[in-house]
């Protein structure tokens, strides 16, 4: 049970959607204009993304999990952990600031604040990559969740960092953040006709992680009431 009411989760998931792709797009900005070396301009792009998540797991998770991602809230629906109206909800206050962040990343360095991405970011390889990412992100949110809670920023804020550089596409791993990415020509960006790939592709990915890991970790806890039941 969520310990705040409906309003305040929904203030947290649109303020830490909003700042986590203000960072995504702001960082890539900055690593676009202070360098042209594109492995450097990566790198300047992935520290904060994943530095940025462990804050925001950490002071907004209480309030209302943190999700951020449309794909995250779809799971802990279909593990009934959110109601179908809790859910649409969530999806529409990480959308709506995922554009904000947008927006904010833009205006701090004096760009439109809206402009359609030209970058092309399309194909099976770049649709496999997403789906392994958001598969890859929900299983680490699930087995943290079961083992060590207290470790899920953290872990999450990990697995972002090292995804960002062994996937083809940069793990979007984020409808919302995907969507947000296509309003940005920069760094970060992505053209808005690649989005419907790009967001399959994650709910996806997502959805094969529950079914594969809740299966895992299920076998676990059968386990350890077996183990529970031999001891004297």
């Amino acid at each position: 049970m969520f310990e705040f009411d409906l309003p305040r989760r929904l203030a947290a998931e649109t303020l830490g959607t909003a700042l986590l792709v203000a960072t995504v797009v702001g960082s890539g900005i900055m690593a676009e204009t202070l360098t042209k070396d594109a492995a450097l301009a990566l790198l300047g792009n992935t520290l904060p993304s994943g530095a940025i998540l462990v804050v925001l797991i950490t002071i907004l998770g209480p309030i209302s999990g943190a999700h951020f991602n449309p794909a995250v809230s779809l799971v802990f629906a279909l593990r009934r952990e959110l109601t179908p109206r809790e859910t649409l909800l969530y999806v529409a206050a990480q959308i709506a600031g995922g554009i904000a962040g947008t927006m904010i990343a833009h205006a701090m360095f004096a760009l439109p604040l809206l402009d359609a991405s030209l970058k092309m970011r399309t194909g099976g390889a770049q649709w496999l990559a997403e789906a392994v990412a958001a598969f890859g992100l929900v299983a680490t949110i699930l087995a943290g969740i079961r083992f060590n809670r207290a470790a899920v920023p953290w872990l999450v804020g990990l697995y972002i960092t090292a995804a960002y550089w062994f996937t083809a596409s940069t793990s979007f791993a984020n409808p919302a953040v995907a969507i947000a990415r296509s309003l940005t020509n920069t760094f970060s960006g992505i053209r808005p006709t690649d989005l419907p790939g790009f967001i399959a592709a994650e709910t996806c990915g997502a959805v094969i992680a529950l079914i594969s890991m809740g299966w895992l970790l299920r076998e676990s806890d059968k386990a350890r009431a077996m183990l529970k039941e031999a001891q004297p």
